[in-house]
C-alpha cells in the first residue's frame, strides 16, 4: 500500500485529508520561473532519456531554496510585526484600538474598515481611530482615496511578501 510509510493515525483517507495543508507553504513556481530554461531542459531529458536523477536534483534544490526563503521571510515578518506593535503601543490612549486593528492587519494585510471592525470586535468609530493611528505611524496606508468604503493595506508586510515576484 502506498501509504504504508505513514504513521498509523494518517493511514485512513479521512485522516490523510485532515492532515493536508490548507495552502502551500513553499512557492516553488518562482524558482521554476527563475530557472525556466533549466526546468524545460531537465524535463526534456526525463522524456528523452529517462534522466529522473537530474530532474530530482533540480527539484530538491528548488525545495531547499524555497524553504530557506520562506524561513527568512517569516523571520523578517516577525521582526516587522514586533517593531510595528511596539510603535503602536507607544500611542498612549489610542494604543488599545490601534493594537487591535494592527492584529487584524497582521492576519489580513488588506482590509476594509468594516472588516477591521468585525474582526477586532470594535465599534466603527473606535476602529476608525485605531486605523487612523496606524496610518499616522505609516504602518497602514489607505488605498482608495475615498471617504467611504475605504480599503487599508499593511504596505511593508505586502512588500516583503511580494519580493521576487516581479515579472522576469
Amino acid at each position: 500500500m502506498l501509504t504504508s510509510f505513514l504513521p498509523r493515525r494518517l493511514r485512513s483517507r479521512t485522516a490523510w485529508r485532515r492532515s493536508l495543508l490548507a495552502q502551500p507553504l513553499l512557492y516553488l513556481s518562482l524558482y521554476f520561473k527563475q530557472h525556466r530554461a533549466e526546468y524545460y531542459r531537465l524535463l526534456d531529458l526525463v522524456r528523452a532519456e529517462g534522466d529522473w536523477e537530474s530532474w530530482m536534483d533540480f527539484f530538491l534544490e528548488a525545495v531547499a531554496e524555497a524553504a530557506t526563503g520562506a524561513v527568512q521571510t517569516a523571520q523578517r515578518l516577525v521582526t516587522l510585526f514586533e517593531h510595528d506593535a511596539a510603535q503602536a503601543r507607544s500611542r498612549g490612549r489610542r494604543a488599545a484600538a490601534a493594537l487591535r486593528v494592527f492584529d487584524v492587519l497582521c492576519a489580513r494585510p488588506v482590509v476594509t474598515l468594516n472588516e477591521a471592525c468585525r474582526r477586532a470586535g470594535l465599534t466603527f468609530p473606535t476602529a476608525t481611530k485605531g486605523m487612523a493611528a496606524l496610518v499616522d505611524m505609516n504602518i497602514a496606508r489607505e488605498l482608495t482615496g475615498q471617504r467611504r468604503n475605504r480599503v487599508f493595506a499593511y504596505q511593508r508586510y505586502l512588500s516583503i511578501l511580494n519580493e521576487g515576484t516581479e515579472p522576469l
